[in-house]
């Protein structure tokens, strides 16, 4: 069997923090993060499963379906509200969901690879998994460090798959992570988030790049038959070069980042979501996910869009 989306939703803060809110602690200005990072503002709040719970809640409406449904919680998430359980058992008690649940954390490439492990599952007959990427950054950045404070926020987002006849939608994937790069980008248990954003920086283009080529070359396909890259929404100058040295414009990539900030693996289906509530996807386009992040982790995959929008 293979999977399809078929549902889909987000959930953000209500707070805004503006530009202009962190240049009255910070010494920065809107015209330095703009330039630099492409942020305007960023949504801070929440817990992360109330926002998990939210998009998956919106995602399961959009399905025309219920808790009851849903075979496994797939929740990609580096800040769960507890270290035991798993925040994924919440969401699945508030959901009505009766199958598995579990936290998946692989930073800022969370999502993607919750979205190979969902189809890996219905591979071996699960019928639907809720597939969740939910972060709440901002309990673990020190706002009072410019490196930090002006790039990560909260928020969530959600898809369910379910089982297809056939292959699905899934064309070619590739997931990887060096760990002898961990020290680039880590938060210590109790600690805020530390960053060499240099580092991070040239590490995350060479990575995002050499993983999309992986799979659109295990899909069989080029960069001009993509209709639409979605990248980890983390600096929009990474995308720029990323989607440059791939030869996609950027005119047929997603980009939320200006008004949400890096919300790490609920970064890739907020941008998704968003893609799709603006009319950009539509059935049988090709669609490029790729992420990277803390670990250093990266991750990517290739989806033949079937769902009617």
């Amino acid at each position: 069997m293979g999977a399809v989306i078929v549902g889909w939703g987000t959930a953000l803060p209500d707070r805004i923090v503006t530009n202009a809110d962190l240049e009255a602690v910070l010494d920065t200005s809107d015209e330095w993060i703009t330039e630099r990072t492409g942020i305007k503002e960023r949504r801070v709040g929440g817990t992360t499963a109330g926002l998990a719970v939210a998009a998956g809640a919106r995602a399961l409406e959009r399905a025309g379906l219920h808790g009851s449904d849903i075979d496994q919680v797939l929740l990609a998430t580096t800040t769960p509200d507890r270290m035991i359980p798993s925040t994924a058992s919440d969401v699945q008690h508030a959901l009505g969901i009766e199958g598995g649940a579990l936290d998946l954390n692989a930073a800022c490439s969370g999502f993607v690879y919750g979205l190979v492990h969902a189809h890996g599952l219905i591979a071996l007959g699960a019928r639907r998994v809720l597939l969740i990427g939910s972060e709440t950054l901002s309990r673990v950045t020190d706002w009072h460090d410019r490196n930090t404070a002006i790039l990560f926020a909260d928020g969530a987002g959600a898809v369910v798959l379910e089982a297809t006849a056939g292959t699905g939608q899934l064309l070619g994937w590739d997931l990887g992570s060096d760990g002898s790069a961990r020290d680039l980008l880590y938060a210590d248990i109790g600690g805020y988030l530390q960053m060499d954003g240099r580092e991070v920086f040239r590490r995350a283009v060479r990575a995002t790049v050499d993983s999309a080529r992986r799979s659109l070359e295990r899909a069989g396909i080029r960069p001009s038959d993509v209709a639409l890259a979605v990248p980890h929404q983390a600096n929009i100058r990474i995308i720029d070069a990323a989607c440059q040295r791939l030869g996609i414009p950027m005119e047929r990539t997603a980009t939320v980042l200006h008004a949400t900030g890096n919300t790490s693996s609920a970064s890739i289906p907020l941008a998704l979501v968003d893609a799709i509530e603006r009319g950009r996807l539509h059935r049988g386009d090709l669609v490029l996910l790729v992420g990277f992040g803390a670990g250093m982790s990266w991750a990517s995959a290739v989806i033949r869009w079937e769902a009617d929008t």
